[in-house]
C-alpha cells in the first residue's frame, strides 16, 4: 500500500516544482524553429518559439546523424524595467565600441569616433530615458533573450541585427503562444542523410509537439535584420552571396527582407521556397499559414521575376535564365505585409535540378519503373521510381543519386495492371476499349483536352472510377464523367475529399481535394464510357493522372493524435485514432501495440463497425522511462476473408484560420513516460468489458485500486463522453471504486464505443513570490483505462 503513497507523492512533487502557479497542466507546444535546418557537418544555434516551454531539458530530433544540446530557455519579456534597459543599453555600448575601433583601425569604415558613430547610428535610442543616460544600478543585467545571448562575441552586423530585431519583437504585437523561447545548440554528422526531420523538446511538462527541420547539403546564411537602424549607413556593404546557398529568415510585422548575390550569364538559376511547408497551418492567420513571395531585382533596380506561389503550391518556385554577369537582388516577404517570429522560410537559390513533373505518376507494386522527367538543370529524363521498397501508397522521395540529386517528387504505387493513355481519345468513337480493373496512365496534355475509355458492363455492376492527380502534385483539377453508350451522363464528381487508403505522406496539406471520384451501380449491361478532363480546361504536359477503374477495392488507412505522448507512469493517456476508409470498407478495425516495451497496453482499440474514429488509452507502465521513445500502433480488419493490417500514421490535429482541422501526418508517434520511482498497481476495470449501458438507468462498474486513503482525493471526471452520459457518484471499496455511470432516456440503442475517466488532483500549490499556501490547483494525472461500451435496450 505504501507504493500509491510514493506515487502520489512524487506526482505532487513533481506537480509543485514544476507546474506551480499554474491551474493545470499545459501541453508544451512549439510554435517555430529558426532556423529550421542547417548544413551538414556544421554545428550552430537554432531558437525555439513557444508556450509552456521552461525547463526545456533536452532537444529530440528523428533520424541518426543530428545531435541537440538545450543551452537555455527563456521566460517571456512582457516588460523591462528601467535597470534591464540600462544594463543593456550599457553593453551595447560597450560591444558597439569595440567592434567599432577594430574597424576603423582595419580602414574598412571611416575614422570616426565610436560615441560619434552610435549617435548617428540610432543603436541605442531614448536618450531622454534613464536607459540611455544613466547608468544601471550595480548588478543589474540586460533581460534575458535568444538574440541578446552572447552579445559581447557579435560582430557589429550581428549587433545590428540583434538590437534591431530585439526592437521590432518588442515594439510589436506580442503573441503570448510565442513568447517562451528556448536556444538550443545543434551539430549535424557529415554524412547525415539529407532532407526532412522532426524536432520536439522535452520540457518540465513533457514533450512538445513535432516541427519540421531540414538536413541539407549546401552552405547556409541567416538574414541579418537592420531595420530602421541608420548605424548601417556607415558600415561597409557586405559582400554578395556566393551560389548555390540556402537563405534562412523570419518575417516580421511590415518586415521585407532583401539579399544580393552573384550571378553569371547563362546560368539557369533555381529559387525554391520552404515556408508553408515548415509550418503547414496557422490557427490564428489567415488563409491559415504565411505566404512568402518572391522578386528577383537586377543592379539597377529593375524587377525581372515575381512569384507568390507554384502552381496550387503557396510556397513560390521558379527558374530565371541570368542574361548577363552581375549583382542580382532577391526579396522574399509577406504577400499582405504580415508577419511575426514564425514566419519562417528556407530559399535555396542555385544552379540545381529541379523536377517540375514525371509521366507516369506510377508504378506497379514490387517493381520498378522509368518515369520521363521534365523540369531545370537535369542531368537525365529518365529516373526510377521503386515499387519494391515502400510498396503500395502515394510516396515522396528525392529523384536521381548523389550531386545530381533533385527535389522530392510524389508518385503512387499501386497492386493493379496499368496500361498508357494512347491518343487519339477525345470522343467516344476513338475510345480505345479497355478491361477492368486497371490503372490507366494518361495526361489532359492541351487546353480543353478530352481522354475516352470505353469498357462493358453488366446491370448493377458496382464501378469506382477514381482520378489520381493533385495528390502526386500534378496540376490537374479533375472531372470524371461515367457516360452510358449514348453518351447520356450516368454519374459525375469533379472534388471528393479523399478518405484513401493509401496515404502515407503529407496528404494533411491538402486544401482542395481536386482529385475526383465516384462510385456507382451500372444500371443496365452494355458499353459504358469513363471520360476525364480538367474543370477549367487547362491542361499541358504537366497535366497528368492515374486513372483506376474497376469494382470497388474496399481498404483502411489509419491516424493517431498526438503524435507526442506524454503519460505518467501508471496512468494512461487518451488518443484519438481516425479511419480513413476507402470503397465503402465499414467494418470494425482493431488496434494493437507494435513491439512495445514491457508494461505497455491498449484499451478500448477498436473503431466499431460504421464508425470513422475513436477515443482509447495508451496504458503506461508503472515506473517512468528516462528517454523518450517511439511507439508502433497498427490496424486489423477482415476485408473480403482477409486480414488486412495497416500502419496507425502519428499526425497532428492543425487548425486552419481559426476553423479547418487538419489531420497532418508525423514522422513517429513519441512516448515520454514521467512519474514515480516506486509505483503501486494502477486503477483498472474488473467488470469484463463492454459495459452495458441501458437508457434512463443508472450502471455500476467496478474498479481495482490500491488500497490507500489517498485514492480518495483522486478526482474523477468523464472526458468527451457520449451526449447523454454523465458519471454519477464514486464510492470507495475494499478492493478499489465503483463508479455510476447515468445514461439519459433518449441514449441512442446501439451506440457503442470507449468511455474515456480522466484522474486528477487537488493541491495547495505554494505561490511563488510570498511561498504561502495559494488556492487549489488541479493537476491533471491523465486517465484509467479506456472503458468500452454499449448501449443495449
Amino acid at each position: 500500500m505504501k507504493t500509491m503513497w510514493w506515487t502520489l507523492a512524487i506526482v505532487l512533487g513533481l506537480c509543485v516544482t514544476d507546474a506551480a502557479g499554474q491551474a493545470a497542466a499545459t501541453n508544451p507546444h512549439i510554435g517555430y524553429v529558426y532556423p529550421a535546418g542547417g548544413e551538414r557537418g556544421r554545428t550552430f544555434r537554432v531558437t525555439i518559439g513557444g508556450q509552456s516551454l521552461r525547463g526545456a531539458s533536452d532537444a529530440y530530433i528523428t533520424g541518426a546523424g543530428v545531435h541537440a544540446k538545450v543551452i537555455q530557455d527563456f521566460p517571456p519579456i512582457f516588460a523591462i524595467d528601467p535597470d534591464e534597459r540600462a544594463a543593456l543599453a550599457e553593453q551595447i555600448r560597450a560591444v558597439f565600441t569595440k567592434r567599432w575601433t577594430e574597424l576603423v583601425k582595419s580602414g574598412r569604415v571611416r575614422d570616426l569616433p565610436a560615441s560619434e558613430a552610435l549617435a548617428r547610428g540610432g543603436l541605442v535610442r531614448d536618450r531622454k530615458r534613464r536607459a540611455a543616460t544613466q547608468p544601471a544600478e550595480s548588478g543589474a543585467k540586460p533581460p534575458a533573450h535568444p538574440l541578446l545571448y552572447d552579445l559581447d562575441k557579435m560582430s557589429l552586423r550581428e549587433l545590428v541585427h540583434a538590437v534591431s530585431t530585439f526592437r521590432s519583437l518588442r515594439t510589436g504585437q506580442r503573441n503570448q503562444q510565442l513568447a517562451t523561447t528556448v536556444l538550443v545548440e545543434i551539430s549535424i554528422d557529415r554524412d547525415a542523410t539529407p532532407g526532412e526531420r522532426e524536432l520536439r523538446l522535452s520540457t518540465r511538462l513533457g514533450l512538445t509537439n513535432p516541427l519540421r527541420f531540414h538536413v541539407g547539403t549546401l552552405p547556409e546564411t541567416r538574414e541579418l535584420e537592420t531595420g530602421d537602424v541608420r548605424i548601417v549607413e556607415l558600415l561597409p556593404q557586405e559582400p554578395a552571396l556566393t551560389l548555390p546557398i540556402v537563405i534562412n529568415g523570419q518575417i516580421l510585422p511590415g518586415d521585407v527582407d532583401r539579399f544580393r548575390f552573384s550571378a553569371k550569364r547563362g546560368q539557369r538559376l533555381v529559387f525554391e521556397t520552404h515556408a508553408r511547408q515548415l509550418m503547414p497551418y496557422l490557427a490564428d492567420a489567415v488563409p491559415g499559414w504565411f505566404q512568402a513571395t518572391l522578386t528577383l531585382y537586377d543592379e539597377s533596380g529593375e524587377e525581372l521575376a515575381f512569384v507568390d506561389d507554384y502552381r496550387f503550391n503557396p510556397d513560390p518556385v521558379f527558374c530565371y535564365d541570368v542574361p548577363e554577369d552581375g549583382v542580382y537582388t532577391l526579396e522574399i516577404r509577406d504577400s499582405i505585409y504580415r508577419g511575426r517570429e514564425d514566419f519562417v522560410y528556407r530559399v535555396t537559390v542555385g544552379q540545381r535540378p529541379y523536377v517540375t513533373s514525371i509521366f507516369p505518376l506510377g508504378c506497379r507494386v514490387g517493381q520498378q519503373r522509368y518515369v520521363v522527367a521534365a523540369g531545370w538543370n537535369l542531368y537525365s529524363e529518365r529516373f526510377f521510381i521503386d515499387g519494391k521498397t515502400y510498396g503500395g501508397g502515394i510516396w515522396q522521395r528525392p529523384l536521381g543519386r548523389g550531386p545530381g540529386t533533385a527535389n522530392v517528387v510524389t508518385y503512387e504505387v499501386n497492386a493493379l495492371h496499368a496500361q498508357a493513355e494512347v491518343e487519339n481519345n477525345d470522343t467516344l468513337a476513338a475510345a480505345p476499349k479497355v478491361r477492368l480493373p486497371l490503372i490507366i496512365d494518361g495526361r489532359i496534355e492541351q487546353p480543353g483536352d478530352v481522354d475516352m475509355y470505353r469498357f462493358a458492363g453488366h446491370a448493377g455492376d458496382e464501378i469506382v472510377i477514381e482520378a489520381i492527380a493533385r495528390r502526386v502534385r500534378s496540376p490537374l483539377d479533375s472531372l470524371v464523367r461515367l457516360l452510358d453508350a449514348s453518351g447520356n451522363v450516368v454519374a459525375w464528381n469533379d472534388d471528393y475529399e479523399h478518405k484513401d487508403g493509401f496515404l502515407h505522406t503529407g496528404m494533411g496539406e491538402l486544401t482542395h481535394h481536386a482529385d475526383a471520384y465516384l462510385r456507382t451501380q451500372l444500371p443496365a449491361a452494355g458499353d459504358y464510357y469513363v471520360q476525364i478532363c480538367d474543370t477549367q480546361a487547362h491542361g499541358s504536359p504537366a497535366h497528368a493522372y492515374r486513372l483506376r477503374v474497376g469494382p470497388p477495392q474496399p481498404d483502411f488507412a489509419l491516424r493517431v493524435t498526438p503524435s507526442s505522448i506524454n503519460a505518467r507512469a501508471g496512468f494512461s493517456m487518451p488518443l484519438n485514432v481516425y479511419a480513413l476508409r476507402k470503397d465503402g470498407f465499414a467494418g470494425p478495425i482493431d488496434l494493437v501495440l507494435k513491439d512495445a516495451p514491457p508494461g505497455f497496453s491498449l484499451s478500448g482499440a477498436r473503431i466499431p463497425a460504421g464508425s470513422d474514429s475513436a477515443r482509447f488509452t495508451l496504458n503506461a507502465p508503472i515506473r517512468r522511462i528516462d528517454v523518450p521513445f517511439a511507439l508502433t500502433i497498427e490496424g486489423y480488419a477482415s476485408i473480403d476473408g482477409q486480414a488486412i493490417t495497416r500502419p496507425a500514421i502519428p499526425a497532428e490535429d492543425m487548425m486552419q484560420a481559426f476553423l479547418y482541422q487538419h489531420l497532418v501526418p508525423s514522422q513517429e508517434l513519441v512516448v515520454s513516460v514521467v512519474g514515480g520511482r516506486r509505483m503501486g498497481m494502477p486503477i483498472r476495470l474488473v467488470d469484463k468489458p463492454p459495459v452495458r449501458i441501458r437508457p434512463g438507468a443508472t450502471t455500476m462498474v467496478r474498479l481495482a485500486a490500491p488500497r490507500h486513503p489517498k485514492v480518495r482525493e483522486i478526482v474523477l471526471e468523464l472526458s468527451d463522453p457520449l451526449p447523454g452520459i454523465t458519471l454519477g457518484n464514486v464510492t470507495h471499496t475494499p478492493g478499489g471504486l465503483t463508479i455510476e455511470l447515468v445514461a439519459e432516456p433518449n441514449v441512442n440503442v446501439g451506440s457503442t464505443g470507449n468511455l474515456v475517466v480522466s484522474a486528477s488532483l487537488d493541491i495547495n500549490a505554494p505561490d511563488k513570490k510570498s511561498g504561502q499556501a495559494s488556492k487549489k490547483r488541479r493537476i491533471t494525472l491523465g486517465a484509467i483505462p479506456a472503458i468500452p461500451f454499449e448501449v443495449v435496450p
